[in-house]
This record gives structure tokens, C-alpha cells and sequence, in this order.
């Protein structure tokens, strides 16, 4: 096995012979000319320059070129104490080399980070304020005209009133997504797991959105008659909140006279897989990866129309992936759209 030496010994090695090589040649020649050449003494002294001049030089490069890197890990290390303080300083420059670069890489990775999360900071705050200041505005709206004298008209002040909460509704409703959507993104989840038939909890959905889709003459329906009920293990109460969500976003962006169908599968052994597919206008292939974003909309106008937080696809892949499960889209523009997430199965 090959002795890997500190390129300071090869570089101090190599010194000292050019010196001792001087040295023991002008020993010589100055004896031959002046005395009689003793080789003994010539060996010894020759030797003893060698080892001097490789101590001296050895040690002098190691303390010249500890004393500047002790400098850039200091510099260095008021940065990022967490990595290069907690390792001994190293005088090999290949070792060094290595570090400051994988240093240099971890920074440009990191403000790479930053930016990415302050560029959506900044469309966050963009997109909160947009949400509230519509329905805010309009509620501001229906109440100035009343103030400025329609007060006194019956019928105009009932319109108005009726349209103010309307709007003062959808305040709320965008606050208490926003107060969820906080909590899933800081891990506040709070699962209550227990046993149910998620063929009665969709049945229910259906229910609770069935005057909405005849608004669009939209059929909800399930792909098959589900004679027995499908039990999974899950949080009751948050799966109904993705089938709804999922649900209204089939009749949202559905066509008038469609259909948005739900089908429940077993995927495999302990698992099932819920999918709920519409023919309506479809998701343009650029837009899906990031339809989980919070508040990205693929129509803004036609969606700001239709109402919602914006938030409700956030909210449903936090708590499906909350359940340490799976949500997936397909679609295809003109076409339809199919979302579908898994469940545990009750054993």
C-alpha cells in the first residue's frame, strides 16, 4: 500500500536536499581548496544541514500557511459555525480546497432557498391580500350605499343587506381556510382516526352539493351500485372535507349538463383508491404541477367568479399526506380531470 505523505513534507523534503546539496558542494570545494576533504566530516555535516533545513522549513510552512487558513475559517466559520468550526483546521490545501468549496455549494444551495421561499412570501401575501379585499370591498360597498340614505328603502336595504353577508361569508370562510391551511403546514394536524364507510360518507357529500351541481345540471354519481359498504381506517371528519373539496372543484370547473363520478377501488391488499372524475373543461398540462399550491388558480377570473379560498386543493393534499397517504391528478384539456387519493382499508 501506497504512503500517502502532507504535501508540505514532499514540499520541505525537497527543499532541504537543494539546500544540504548547496551546502555539502561548497563544503567541498572550499576544503579542496584550502585543506584536505575530510568525507566523514563532509557526510555528517552534510546530514545534519538536511535534517535542520527540513525541521526549519517543515515547521515555517506549517505555521505560515496554518496562520492564513486559521484566518479563512475564522471568516468563514462567522457564517456557518455549525460545519467547519466543529472540524479540526487542516493545512492540506487539497482537504481545504474541498471543504471551502463544499462550503460555497451549501451557501449557493441555501440563498438559492431564500429566494425561492421570499419570491413566495411575497406571491402569498399578494394573493391573501387579492382574496380579502374583494369581498371586503363589496361588503364596504353595500353598506356605504346604505348609509348615503337607501336606508330607508325596504326592499333595497334587505338586497343590500343580503349581498353584505354574502360577501362577509365568504370572509370567513376564506379566514378559516387560511387558519387550517396554517395549521396543516405546521404539522398541527390532530388526526381522529376511527372506522367508517366511505361509500355513505360520499353519499353524503352528494347531498350536501346536490343543489349546487343542479345549478349546473351537473350528475353526481358513483361509476357502480356499491351494495356493500367499504370500511377504511382514517379521520372521518377530514376525509369528508377531501371528498367536498374535490367535489366542488369537479362542479366549479365542471360544463353545464356534466357528470362527476366517484369511484372507490381496491388497490391493493390493505389499501383502496378513491377517484372522483369530471368531463368538464380539463387542467392544461403546464398547470398541474402546481395545483397544490396555495391559492393557484388555472382561470383566475372564472374561478374568482365561482368563489372559494383558493386554498382547497392545499388543504386536501395536507391531509391526505397527513394520513401518510397518496393523492394523484390526471387530466387532459378539453377532456376532464380525475383526482384520486388512497386510503387504509380496514383490515
Amino acid at each position: 500500500m501506497a504512503i500517502n505523505f502532507k504535501k508540505t513534507y514532499k514540499f520541505a523534503v525537497k527543499s532541504a536536499l537543494y539546500i544540504s546539496l548547496f551546502s555539502i558542494g561548497f563544503l567541498v570545494l572550499t576544503t579542496y581548496f584550502f585543506y584536505e576533504i575530510n568525507w566523514l566530516f563532509v557526510a555528517v555535516f552534510g546530514l545534519s544541514i538536511y535534517l535542520f533545513s527540513f525541521f526549519v522549513i517543515q515547521y515555517r510552512v506549517e505555521r505560515f500557511i496554518y496562520r492564513r487558513v486559521k484566518k479563512i475559517y475564522d471568516d468563514v466559520s462567522l457564517l456557518d459555525s455549525s460545519t467547519l468550526r466543529s472540524q479540526p483546521i487542516t493545512t492540506d490545501m487539497a482537504t481545504l480546497t474541498k471543504e471551502v468549496k463544499k462550503f460555497a455549494t451549501d451557501k449557493k444551495l441555501e440563498i438559492e432557498t431564500l429566494k425561492v421561499r421570499e419570491e413566495y412570501r411575497r406571491e402569498f401575501l399578494g394573493n391573501v391580500s387579492h382574496e380579502l379585499k374583494t369581498p371586503l370591498f363589496t361588503v364596504q360597498g353595500y353598506i356605504s350605499t346604505l348609509l348615503d340614505g337607501a336606508m330607508s328603502d325596504k326592499t333595497l336595504r334587505k338586497k343590500y343587506l343580503e349581498r353584505a353577508e354574502k360577501g362577509v361569508e365568504r370572509l370567513i370562510y376564506i379566514v378559516k381556510d387560511l387558519d387550517m391551511i396554517t395549521k396543516l403546514e405546521t404539522g398541527d394536524l390532530n388526526l381522529e382516526y376511527s372506522i367508517f364507510d366511505i361509500v355513505e360518507l360520499v353519499k353524503n357529500v352528494f347531498d350536501l352539493l346536490e343543489m349546487r351541481a343542479n345549478k349546473k345540471n351537473i350528475t353526481l354519481t358513483f361509476d357502480t351500485k356499491y351494495a356493500e359498504p367499504i370500511y377504511v381506517h382514517a379521520d372521518q371528519e377530514k376525509i369528508q372535507q377531501v371528498v367536498t373539496n374535490l367535489v366542488m372543484n369537479s362542479i366549479k370547473y365542471g360544463k353545464e349538463g356534466g357528470t362527476t363520478e366517484v369511484s372507490i377501488e381496491n388497490l391493493v391488499k390493505n389499501k383502496i383508491i378513491v377517484r372522483i372524475t369530471d368531463n368538464g373543461e380539463g387542467i392544461q398540462k403546464q398547470h398541474i404541477p402546481r395545483l397544490f399550491e396555495r391559492f393557484f388558480r388555472v382561470d383566475k377570473s372564472g374561478a374568482r367568479s365561482e368563489g372559494g379560498s383558493g386554498l382547497g386543493l392545499a388543504i386536501v393534499k395536507h391531509i391526505i399526506e397527513g394520513h401518510k397517504e397518496k393523492i394523484y391528478v390526471e387530466s387532459q384539456y378539453g377532456v376532464g380531470s380525475e383526482f384520486s387519493f388512497t386510503l387504509e382499508k380496514q383490515k
